[in-house]
């Protein structure tokens, strides 16, 4: 090796060295400034942001800095005899080595937060209804049912898939006893089974008043009755309403719903505001030893992973866009959360610059034209991104098998799973803000710990360049 070559990596390696001093001192004071908890900045659903925009671009600007320096020593150090096995040594001033690059993952320490037991009196059952929204507005509402039957210390009865979802489709419910340590929810069919000679609601006491009680209408209580099931009269237990939904507190809700009854309905409570705070921290509010109660089957779980293994690898960001519907219900909501496909192009291309990923899993409802568009200027490096969508089945790849075999091929609920479990594994997770299909992923990452500082909506923080006017 030349003199002059020698020299070149000698100053290379300070340089390196002085880089690395600066970034770990970005790293101490982004630390502190956590702890002591100032300038925090709290999103629901992601996690806080403790420095400023700006000192949040230097540290993105000195990692690049750090890896250009890397790869003019391995230029000069490459063809050399020695320069591979010095290259690999040297990982001691990587700051993308450990977790330390800047979409790090989040550690939201699960063993500090509030929980409640779930123990059930035997023969006390909580019925669960679910009508608001779909599939992630109906796991919501369950997840609160849930959290009220662990205060009411009652077994948890999973709606019928003839009034409700096939909640079992998507659903690990075994996981969900296993977790608890005891029998805490069961399907419909084995409460029917259980109750035979008296299938009833022995008290249906509404969480909701307005506007209608239980929020059900004539026909959804037809539906119910179809099952077999009398029940008495609806009972409101107080004025509440799903457009303007109080907070309320355990002791408001044990105040209310405490019964000895042995079966107890109260109706969906999606819109219910009750210990919000407990009910959406990372983990849930119900004592368990799992990482979280309500994840998805098994079947979809390894089918999600196959997936990730074919066609995306370790590092990939997740875009759930939402657009078939969300334009009229964006601009109703002040802002409006609809962006153009270019604005949102350079709100991901942004993102794509902090993550260095290569490929980016898109999960969308939106037509061929505004993913196309969107294809071509998502770019990085002057280099097309590929936006990975599922294909459609083919017989020649088997990352789908397990659900072509177990029947589970096509149902539009299964499919939807996939997804969010797919956007739940990913480096970084960019959702659509109102979307409960996001609130859902964003729940699945802060409970399996694969939420990371660069998760955000879709270009948060910003106004739509441009808005329709109303109607």
């Amino acid at each position: 090796m030349r003199e002059s070559e020698l020299r070149a990596l000698y100053l290379l390696r300070q340089q390196q060295l002085g880089l690395f001093k600066l970034w770990n001192h970005t790293l101490v004071n982004d630390t502190s400034t956590t702890h002591t908890g100032s300038s925090l900045e709290s999103t629901p659903g992601f996690a806080s942001v403790s420095r400023s925009s700006n000192v949040e671009d230097l540290k993105a600007d000195l990692l690049r800095q750090i890896s250009l320096n890397k790869q003019i020593q391995q230029v000069l150090l490459s063809s050399h005899q020695l320069g591979n096995s010095l290259i690999t040594s040297d990982n001691s001033t990587d700051p993308t080595l450990g977790g330390l690059g800047r979409c790090r993952k989040v550690d939201h320490n699960l063993s500090q937060r509030r929980t409640v037991e779930w123990k059930p009196r035997s023969n006390k059952y909580l019925f669960a209804i679910c009508v608001s929204g779909q599939m992630s507005n109906h796991l919501i509402c369950l997840e609160k049912h849930m959290f009220f039957a662990a205060l009411f210390n009652r077994i948890l009865v999973i709606p019928s898939s003839k009034v409700d979802y096939e909640f079992r489709r998507v659903l690990d419910v075994d996981h969900i006893n296993k977790c608890s340590g005891r029998e805490v929810i069961v399907t419909y069919d084995e409460f029917a089974e259980r109750r035979k000679s008296h299938l009833h609601i022995d008290k249906f006491l509404c969480y909701f008043s307005q506007p209608q009680p239980c929020f059900l209408d004539e026909e959804r209580v037809k539906k119910l009755k179809s099952l077999g099931i009398s029940m008495n009269k609806l009972e409101a237990a107080w004025n509440e309403d799903v457009k303007n939904p109080k907070k309320r507190t355990v002791q408001d809700i044990m105040a209310k719903f405490s019964t000895d009854d042995d079966v107890l309905a109260i109706g969906d409570v999606f819109f219910a505001d009750v210990e919000k705070d407990w009910v959406m921290q990372p983990g849930g509010p119900i004592s368990h030893k799992c990482k979280t109660l309500i994840e998805p089957s098994r079947l979809i779980m390894l089918t999600a992973q196959r997936f990730v293994q074919t066609f995306l690898g370790d590092n990939f960001i997740a875009l759930h866009f939402r657009r078939h519907g969300f334009l009229k219900f964006c601009n109703a909501k002040k802002p409006s959360c609809f962006y153009p496909v270019p604005q949102a192009a350079d709100c991901i291309n942004r993102v794509l610059e902090r993550a260095n990923s290569p490929v980016i899993y898109l999960s969308t409802d939106a037509a061929e034209s505004e993913t196309g568009l969107l294809q071509s200027l998502v770019v990085f490096n002057g280099k097309t991104v590929p936006l990975v969508q599922r294909p459609a089945r083919n017989s020649a790849e088997k990352w789908d098998a397990l659900l072509y075999r177990h029947g589970l091929e096509g149902d539009p609920q299964v499919d939807a799973m996939l997804d969010k479990t797919i956007c739940a594994m990913s480096s970084v997770f960019i959702g659509s803000s109102g979307s409960t299909f996001t609130d859902d992923i964003l729940r699945l990452r802060k409970d399996w710990g694969s939420a990371s500082l660069c998760d955000e909506y879709l270009c948060q923080g910003e106004l739509p360049n441009f808005v329709a006017d109303d109607e």
